[in-house]
């Protein structure tokens, strides 16, 4: 016979946004449940941005070797696959253990299971039934792979951070943040990369500069690319291996080919669509400006809701859910994002806030600013690498409406900017900001 618990939220989800949730409405006085199938810390803690993260550092210690060299060092360049996916282990283990410790000490009641919608106000974990005035979906999202032959042989980035041993060569098929990220740390780490893609170049969405020049540094780091194909058949190559043919009909061999192809929501098989939730066509939990779905105790935040796939926009939607419900305030949040700065950790990175030059066209009259320069760094080292700048600007008001940049230091740049852009700050606002110099930075206050 099942048990019965009534509780006044239910989560399903243990990532970010789930975790934040649950945490804040048991601070607010809330008898909170949340439930994971996996571990607590979702898509980014455990599998996504912070072991990746860890993975962008080990490769750009090869950077470090080789530039080293002109500056007076030397070393001997020896990497260990095994060593740093044990290291990678052991942080990631800690991180489970805090985002666990952060529930309990809130209050909540933590959950190792899988939990599905059996009406709703009823949610099944295990043989307990928790009867839940308002239940909450966090259920991120998960990697897809194309409908081709041999798909069920290639990896995902899931896999990518426990195999066995370190291959001799990868293909990776998309580049999105996920793809580019990943071909810079096996080729930081040595391995030969062929990069597969659809479109002439990388990061679709982005600003053309943006575009261009993170192409370009892929092409002049080693990595093969191979533009405006798609793959349409993997198979297994005599004496070990992959073999994979494009659209061309060409035939490519490598150890290992990895899918970096997207993601979509979640949120299969929980019960949504048995308790009268609405989902869109890719599985997405449809919801109005507070994070409500159609059904009225029925919530959802973050990446299966299929908008902007972003650990720190999950979190803000988290946070603002709880107070919203569980406060005891008048006002309340919408889950707005106007200004949302994000990054790509290729090597060099990228990041970007507000508008591209060709979205601020259609709404602005505009006046671009950019400039282009090796880093000082890189005067020494010899490295060909390029720092990119761009500052869109709207012309009558003269306010910033977007920055975008690639090359070093860009994410920690980017996010200093970010604050200002949101201030609503001027060209005459970063102009008459005196430089810091010398570090790449000082460049926003001196573009012409």
């Amino acid at each position: 016979m099942s048990k019965r618990k009534s509780v006044d939220l239910f989560v399903i989800g243990g990532g970010s946004g789930g975790v934040r949730a649950a945490r804040i409405a048991a601070n607010h006085g809330a008898k909170v449940a949340v439930a994971e199938e996996s571990r607590y810390g979702g898509t980014c803690v455990i599998r996504g941005c912070i072991p990746k993260k860890f993975f962008v550092y080990a490769a750009q210690f090869s950077h470090v070797v080789e530039d080293g060299a002109k500056y007076g060092w030397s070393f001997d360049g020896n990497f260990d696959w095994n060593t740093l996916k044990e290291n990678k282990d052991e942080r990631i283990d800690r991180l489970n253990k805090i985002y666990i410790k952060l529930l309990t000490d809130a209050g909540a009641e933590v959950l190792n299971g899988r939990a599905s919608l059996k009406s709703a106000n009823e949610v099944v974990v295990g043989d307990t039934v928790y009867e839940a005035k308002q239940i909450l979906v966090a259920t991120g999202g998960r990697p897809t792979r194309p409908d081709i032959p041999g798909a069920e042989l290639a990896i995902t980035s899931n896999e990518a951070f426990h195999l066995e041993k370190l291959p001799k060569h990868i293909t990776i098929v998309g580049a999105g943040y996920i793809g580019l990220e990943f071909s810079g740390i096996f080729r930081g780490m040595g391995v030969d990369v062929s990069l597969v893609h659809h479109r002439k170049e990388a990061l679709r969405g982005f600003d053309d500069d943006v575009r261009h020049e993170v192409t370009q540094n892929l092409a002049r780091s080693g990595v093969e690319l191979l533009m405006e194909t798609e793959i349409v058949r993997i198979e297994k190559a005599e004496g070990g291996g992959l073999r994979y043919q494009c659209q061309q009909n060409d035939w490519h061999e490598s150890d290992v080919v990895m899918f970096a192809t997207g993601r979509v929501p979640n949120t299969r098989n929980i019960g949504l669509e048995d308790a009268g939730v609405k989902l869109g066509d890719r599985g997405d939990v449809q919801i109005d400006d507070y994070g409500q779905s159609n059904v009225a105790n029925i919530w959802a935040v973050g990446d299966c809701t299929d908008r902007l796939q972003l650990t720190p926009v999950a979190i803000r939607e988290g946070q603002a859910f709880a107070d919203n419900l569980f406060s005891g305030n008048d006002t309340r949040t919408k889950f707005n994002h106007p200004v949302v700065p994000t990054a790509i950790f290729s090597i060099p990175p990228a990041a970007t806030v507000g508008l591209t030059e060709a979205q601020a066209k259609e709404v602005h009259e505009v006046e671009v600013f950019k400039t282009r320069f090796r880093p000082l760094f890189h005067s020494m080292s010899g490295r060909d690498e390029h720092v990119m700048m761009k500052m869109i600007v709207d012309k009558p008001s003269q306010k910033v409406v977007g920055l975008h940049m690639v090359g070093e230091h860009a994410a920690d740049i980017i996010q200093a900017a970010a604050i200002a852009i949101g201030m609503g700050a001027t060209k005459a606002d970063f102009d008459r900001t005196v430089a810091l110099h010398p570090c790449t930075a000082e460049e926003l206050v001196l573009m012409r």
